[in-house]
């Protein structure tokens, strides 16, 4: 549901404006010094499931208690595990294709077609199962698509085309959560589906093909709250064409795929048999989260999140020489402190109507795995979850103008957060890089996949000293050098005056949430409005 902009907003512009913040006042040698601390090498890069973990989150408990803050985690402790299953494919696997007349047509797993059960047991068995072609297997009302129709596909195999379609109606250049595999796997499963297998529009001969089978056998880690089909998979067009023809398609049924009125058909009397198996590994790492209860309504939650977690050092990269710690002091030492930064802050300020909740992720770096095990199993219900705010890699700069954002158009609390700035003559943007696909790479994504609004600020480019050619060189340079190298270290150099004004932002953002009655929603051409509108009657 999309609100206008409270009062409260409209007054701390004004505060922020006149120069009035309020009490805060972020200290930039403080949060220099917080970083260098644990990004040192000590830390180890700090690894989930290593001692950096261990040193780095009983470092910031007791951050957090000095404060007398509240254990935010379940049954009041600090900490909320959270179980990694590793999943390898074991030899053997075994999968055929039956056609209308009953002849079966063996499938070489790894060769003809990529099978991972990487979902609950890590088995699956599968007899007989009917499969449907869904062009994307996308439905956005929103965007007035929807590949399924009114095709039933419960106890089916759903094949769909990898990716979205071009054009502005998927937000042109700018990539949608239709696009993923996640997604995909999501609809289907919501839908009844025993598997998903993704179409790769390559022939079986290609060097593309060959080297996705090599790839198919490596381990993979299961993210948290995935769909519980029994198995996904791949297979290229000639299998597709084979299993067309067998079910008497021809290539005018699966016209138009790109175009918006396609719907789904089924392959009749076409059918997948498949046994395969996966071993699991489980590692256990954690969240660690701080909580300010409200004062009127405790039950409803803003959380400012970032993740903990780097890439570890010399026991994960045993064959590097010279610098082998991954000290991670940009990423993420620094939106670590970012957020403990904020609680310090906050934790000074009049307690608020709403709860507040600091919340540190643990595995980012392996793929969000801490974010979505937390979204997976809230400690907070999801539904009255106000908005998470998300804070990786703070900027490294002077003063800007430009406040980027990953995922612009999303929900309103961008407009939220320009009416805080616009006032200072700053005004929100866009991330300016497309292709990296920025809004489905960090901490906040999990809660948007689920229907909270979610926003991630970033580095501004349009310098105060120096404009845009300045300020995106200097990025650039930075991001090439030092992301993901052992380079990024701490350095006594680094120009935090940005990082303080976003901060003192952001602050102002999540305070005035937390003291108001009302509820940031998604904008109508958002896929994440529907799905936060199944909760509505819990925001009622």
């Amino acid at each position: 549901m999309f609100r206008k902009l409270t009062g409260g907003i409209a007054l701390a512009a004004m505060l922020l404006a006149a120069g009035a913040a309020g009490a805060q006042s972020f200290s930039a040698e403080r949060i220099s010094n917080d970083i260098r601390t644990i990004s040192a090498d000590e830390y180890q890069g700090r690894y989930p499931g290593a001692e950096g973990e261990r040193m780095v989150l009983a470092w910031l408990q007791g951050q957090y208690e000095a404060m007398g803050l509240q254990p935010g985690g379940p049954n009041g402790q600090w900490l909320q595990p959270v179980e990694l299953k590793r999943y390898t494919p074991v030899a053997g696997g075994t999968a055929s294709w039956t056609g209308p007349d009953g002849q079966s047509h063996p499938l070489t797993v790894g060769t003809d077609i990529v099978l991972r059960a990487v979902t609950n047991d890590g088995r699956a068995s599968i007899r007989n199962a009917g499969l449907v072609f869904a062009g994307y297997g996308i439905t956005a009302p929103e965007r007035n698509w929807d590949d399924y129709g009114d095709l039933d596909v419960r106890g089916k195999v759903v094949v769909v085309i990898a990716g979205e379609p071009d054009g502005e109606r998927f937000n042109g250049e700018y990539a949608t959560n239709y696009q993923s595999g996640a997604y995909k796997a999501d609809e289907a499963f919501r839908r009844g589906a025993v598997g998903v297998v993704t179409l790769v529009p390559m022939a079986a001969s290609s060097p593309q093909w060959q080297g996705a089978m090599r790839g198919a056998g490596r381990t993979r880690t299961l993210t948290p709250g995935a769909a519980n089909l029994e198995f996904s998979g791949a297979i290229n067009h000639d299998l597709a064409f084979a299993l067309a023809a067998a079910a008497g398609l021809g290539m005018d049924s699966f016209a138009n795929t790109a175009g918006g009125s396609f719907k789904a058909v089924p392959l009749n009397g076409v059918t997948l048999s498949l046994d395969i198996s996966e071993t699991i590994d489980t590692l256990v790492t954690h969240n660690l989260l701080a909580r300010i209860p409200g004062t009127e309504h405790p039950e409803e939650t803003i959380i400012y999140s970032a993740h903990w977690d780097h890439v570890g050092g010399a026991a994960q990269h045993p064959n590097v020489t010279g610098d082998n710690i991954w000290n991670g002091a940009w990423d993420n030492a620094s939106g670590t402190i970012g957020v403990l930064e904020m609680a310090r802050q906050l934790s000074q300020a009049p307690r608020p109507k709403r709860s507040i909740v600091f919340a540190h992720m643990a595995a980012e770096e392996m793929g969000l795995l801490g974010a979505y095990g937390y979204a997976a199993d809230p400690v907070y219900p999801l539904e009255t979850t106000v908005a998470d705010i998300n804070i990786d890699m703070l900027p490294l700069s002077g003063s800007t103008r430009d406040i980027p954002i990953f995922g612009k158009g999303q929900n309103d609390l961008e407009d939220r957060l320009e009416a805080l700035a616009a006032p200072l003559g700053r005004y929100v943007s866009d991330d300016h890089m497309p292709e990296e696909g920025f809004y489905y790479r960090s901490d906040h994504f999990p809660f948007a996949r689920m229907g909270v609004p979610a926003i991630m600020p970033w580095h501004g480019w349009d310098w105060v000293e120096g404009g845009r050619e300045a300020g995106e060189a200097a990025w650039r340079a930075k991001f090439a050098a030092d992301y993901h190298k052992p380079s990024d270290e701490w350095s006594a150099d680094w120009n935090l005056t940005s990082a303080v004004e976003n901060l003192t932002l952001l602050y102002h953002l999540g305070l005035d949430l937390a003291n108001s009655n009302d509820w940031p929603g998604w904008k109508p051409t958002s896929e994440f409005a529907q799905v936060r509108a199944r909760s509505d009657a819990a925001r009622q």
